[in-house]
């Protein structure tokens, strides 16, 4: 962490955590303010009448109110509501005690008597509101870690900043400036729709991160804003919250945010890719070009704000073509970009028709991040079948760079939730609710309403578990919380239908089984009490990122050690730690309902070691960790890019290195066969594939001239590194170059030089691997074969190539070349799904073919094998089964050669042979290279020539 002292994070995020209020603020009380959590009502002195916009799905305290939508009333003669933080008669105030006189059944509200015990028992003052207040000193503002929270004291119901069911007395942007109303005065607030645990995390770091600008939007209608509030709201925000507000017309917002963002990827990448009639908007949508623009915008602040030496850090869907607009402008600059939701496998991503330009946006940074390891190899995957790049177990290999693929699963910050729940108010609210629900069980869960959150799943599993156990009617409460989201999404989320019929079947005079709130119905003090008096947790996604507000359950069961019921569909069940939870599916209703009851009937030890795995988890799983490894991480993978980019790769200068030529003693040479001294002709292969009688083999005179000269010398010793097969191709080279050693099939075999008696055999470093995979993948590639024109497989011992191109002009055949990319792709992807991890394969994919061999094989771990003190280039009679062919030692880089000179296209061979300091490394291919020199293929023979002359 120390390392991130000296640059600046920018990190860019599509709503600021602080937006700015228009008007004179009426600010709380600093103690009152400390107790505001953004997605989560502030405190309030009494019965609060909630104004709510119209909406699909009201709360059960409206429910209540409003007698006209039940005829039938599920409520007590008195009218009490289900609401356990609104009226509570047995905590009524004592008759007389206010102003008023004696209260009513309205006022006998839990909140007033709270604050009457708070102030009674610790001699605090009532807040301006009437609130009691903590000390001054009241740890920092706490935001509701659920990505995609976006509830909050101004904003009713998450919705467009164009929409119309505002209050316009709520809303930013009904306050429009105007001479002679407002003036330029506004204040800040914190922002309801930024993404709370990425806030949570950020300031869990503290002092170790001082130096941070965030990017991003207001989260309001900006329109009206002229052109000197802007700038006085940027200037402010850049000294006061270290921000840079992004200016967004309202109208490209919002057709970016509520059509493109929710409506194309958000159930794109949640696999919930929508049916007609539906279907037209998702894979036609117009609203991209306002997604380009958006994503423009914050590019354009971002490269005015940057500074050298700053990070980079994108955070989630909405901005996942800023990294490639970012890459263009700033060459140089660390940039990781971190997916806060789930990755869907290619199957569904491809489904996208802007596919290839997301996939392109996300791969201009240096770093990309995943929730889990499941949703990196999705990544992975969907890049190698949709780009055909080369997909490897730590990132893309790409043309010109390579981009790390991590995973950096996201925590929370313990300490802070460990102190709010400390708070004197939660405590008392923990004894409130116990009271009110003496003698039942309580099952609370937190989510959004749409269809993602799974919570109409959890409804109708409710309702199964009091059908199959009816001893728990009457004695079982499901306490909701719903996040906001759009009313289209609330809509199609079907909760509200579901949890009427619930309560309609199971309420009685004194009993609701469902009770649901809304964010804005409680503050987070409360939410707390609600985690702590639970009896379950449960969280019933279909699809999620992770779940941190599992997280914060287990953590306020310190006491009690409740089980967790978690959706095997989440990110968090990914991790060994959550094992711990009971899964359930959320599909499945009756399996669901028997999760409840197991975890209603838990023993306390069976709870307690449960509960023990689960902290163990959370604790070190923390937002701190989550921070510090991915900007780490981003800045390290810079680094590396950088030092092989940086400086521009000179041409050979063999007059450089011949002095050091002349006076070494003992020399290793690596030359490269094909596309280096000699270049195949596809076509002639094509043409003989399949073909019995095979004209035989005739290598390239002059190649094998050269290394016979270099080989003459006695202290040189030359190897020829080729991924042909040993029959028919390099046994024929052995024989015409007797003194040279050679590696074929890329590795998988090596034939050192003759030893003292002349005699010299192929040794596999494949003896041990298990080659049954060859079989389906020759049936698969076979399949795509036949579906393929022009296309054909060339089998190896130990690996197989299957070559889909072999026109040398795209142009004249471009339908052709796109079909044949698309089937190798296809190809791939099925190879190592099917194939892959099972005999663990590598896919090494070319312009024109793509190669299958097995993991830890290359031409680097030949070389390995060959520098070993023990390996064939010391003991010509080493064998199959000797030490050196471990992989702990071909990994290793060490040798007493003093001269090394490596000519040819496999960067992972460049980087680790300049690792030695004696190494000479040059590269004949056409990307982006480590190698030291460059070299074009038809100056490799005169160069070597050169060498081979000097005595």
């Amino acid at each position: 962490m120390s390392s991130l002292r000296h640059h600046r994070v920018i990190i860019a995020s599509l709503f600021l955590p602080n937006t700015a209020v228009l008007g004179d603020s009426n600010p709380p009380s600093p103690d009152e303010s400390a107790l505001q959590t953004p997605g989560f009502a502030p405190p309030t002195p009494g019965p609060r009448q909630l104004q709510r916009t119209p909406g699909p799905l009201k709360s059960i305290v409206e429910d209540l109110k409003d007698k006209t939508r039940n005829p039938t009333p599920s409520l007590t003669p008195r009218g009490e509501s289900s609401n356990p933080f609104s009226a509570f008669p047995g905590l009524s105030l004592p008759s007389g005690n206010g102003a008023s006189g004696p209260t009513t059944p309205a006022a006998e509200s839990l909140i007033d008597a709270l604050s009457s015990k708070l102030a009674a028992a610790g001699g605090k003052t009532p807040g301006a509101s009437g609130i009691t207040t903590p000390a001054p000193n009241a740890a920092r503002q706490y935001q509701t870690t659920h990505h995609g929270s976006n509830a909050g004291p101004r904003v009713q119901r998450r919705a467009s900043r164009s929409s119309t069911h505002r209050a316009a007395s709520r809303s930013l942007s009904s306050s429009r400036h105007e001479p002679g109303s407002h003036g330029h005065k506004f204040h800040f607030e914190s922002n309801p729709h930024c993404n709370g645990g990425l806030k949570n995390a950020v300031e869990s770091v503290g002092d170790r991160l001082r130096r941070k600008l965030w990017v991003g939007t207001l989260g309001t209608n900006t329109d009206g804003f002229r052109e000197g509030l802007r700038r006085s709201v940027e200037w402010r925000m850049r000294e006061e919250r270290n921000s840079v507000p992004v200016w967004i017309p309202d109208s490209d917002f919002a057709s970016c945010y509520d059509e493109f963002c929710h409506q194309v990827l958000w159930p794109a990448l949640h696999y919930a890719v929508p049916d007609a009639p539906k279907t037209k908007s998702f894979y036609e949508s117009a609203a991209f070009k306002q997604y380009v623009a958006v994503n423009q915008r914050f590019a354009d602040t971002i490269v005015a704000a940057y500074q050298e030496g700053d990070i980079i850090w994108v955070n989630d869907y909405h901005l996942m073509l800023l990294p490639e607009m970012l890459r263009e402008r700033l060459p140089g600059a660390p940039i990781g970009f971190f997916l806060h939701v789930a990755f869907p496998s290619s199957e569904i991503f491809r489904c996208l028709s802007v596919r290839e330009d997301l996939l392109k946006g996300l791969l201009g940074a240096d770093l990309i991040g995943f929730q889990t390891a499941n949703y990196a190899r999705h990544f992975r995957q969907t890049v190698s079948r949709i780009l055909a790049a080369e997909a490897l177990p730590k990132g893309i290999q790409l043309e010109d760079r390579f981009v790390d693929v991590g995973v950096f699963p996201m925590g929370i910050d313990v300490g802070s939730i460990t102190q709010k729940k400390r708070d004197p108010e939660v405590t008392e609210w923990v004894k409130s609710l116990r009271q009110r629900y003496a003698g039942m069980k309580l099952i609370v869960g937190r989510d959004k309403l749409d269809v993602i959150q799974g919570v109409r799943q959890k409804i109708l599993a409710f309702e199964a578990f009091l059908d199959k156990y009816p001893e728990y009617q009457g004695k079982a409460v499901l306490i909701q919380v719903a996040l906001q989201t759009t009313e289209e999404n609330e809509a199609q989320g079907g909760v509200a239908d579901v949890v009427s019929h619930l309560n309609s079947r199971f309420s009685t005079l004194t009993y609701q089984p469902v009770v649901f709130l809304h964010t804005q119905d409680l503050t987070f003090n409360q939410y707390l009490a609600l985690l702590t008096v639970a009896d379950a947790f449960m969280v019933t996604s279909v699809r999620e990122g992770m779940a941190l507000r599992a997280h914060e359950f287990v953590e306020c069961q310190e006491k009690r050690h409740r089980p967790l019921i978690l959706s095997e569909f989440t990110g968090s069940y990914s991790f060994s730690g959550f094992r711990s939870c009971i899964p359930i599916n959320p599909w499945d209703k009756r399996g669901t309902a028997k999760a409840i009851h197991q975890a209603l009937t838990m023993t306390d030890d069976e709870a307690t070691s449960r509960w023990e795995d689960l902290h163990n988890h959370v604790v070190t799983q923390t937002a701190q960790a989550f921070v510090t490894s991915f900007l780490v991480r981003c800045l390290r993978s810079n680094l590396e890019h950088m030092q092989s980019d940086s400086i521009s790769v000179a041409a050979l200068d063999a007059s450089r290195i011949l002095p050091r030529y002349r006076h070494s003693q003992k020399r290793l040479w690596l030359v490269d066969f094909e596309g280096t001294l000699w270049v195949r002709d596809i076509r002639i292969i094509a043409r003989n594939a399949g073909v019995a009688e095979t004209p035989l083999f005739e290598p390239p005179t002059e190649a094998i001239e050269v290394l016979n000269k270099l080989a003459e010398d006695p202290r040189n010793e030359v190897w020829l590194l080729s991924g042909l097969p040993v029959k028919g191709s390099l046994e024929i080279v052995a024989e015409k170059a007797p003194n040279v050693g050679i590696v074929a099939e890329n590795g998988c075999f090596i034939r050192p030089r003759p030893d003292r008696g002349g005699k010299a055999s192929w040794i596999s470093m494949v003896a041990n691997f298990n080659l049954t995979w060859k079989a389906p993948c020759l049936e698969i590639l076979q399949y795509f074969t036949e579906r393929t024109p022009g296309s054909f497989i060339e089998e190896r011992e130990a690996s197989v190539v299957w070559r889909f191109w072999t026109e040398k002009n795209v142009e004249d055949h471009l339908s052709d070349w796109q079909w044949a990319r698309r089937q190798a792709a296809e190809a791939q992807n099925h190879i190592f799904d099917s194939l892959g991890e099972r005999y663990g394969l590598r896919i090494i994919p070319g312009s024109t073919s793509f190669l299958v061999l097995p993991n830890n094989i290359s031409r680097s771990s030949a070389v390995g094998a060959i520098l070993n003190p023990g390996g064939p280039a010391r003991s010509p009679a080493a064998h199959a089964h000797a030490a050196w062919l471990a992989p702990e030692v071909t990994e290793d880089t060490d040798t007493d050669f003093d001269f090394v000179f490596a000519v040819g296209k496999d960067e992972k061979l460049m980087r680790r042979l300049n690792e030695l300091d004696n190494a000479e490394t040059c590269s004949t291919g056409v990307r982006g290279t480590d190698a030291k020199w460059k070299l074009d293929q038809e100056q490799v023979l005169p160069a070597l020539q050169r060498f081979a002359g000097m005595k």
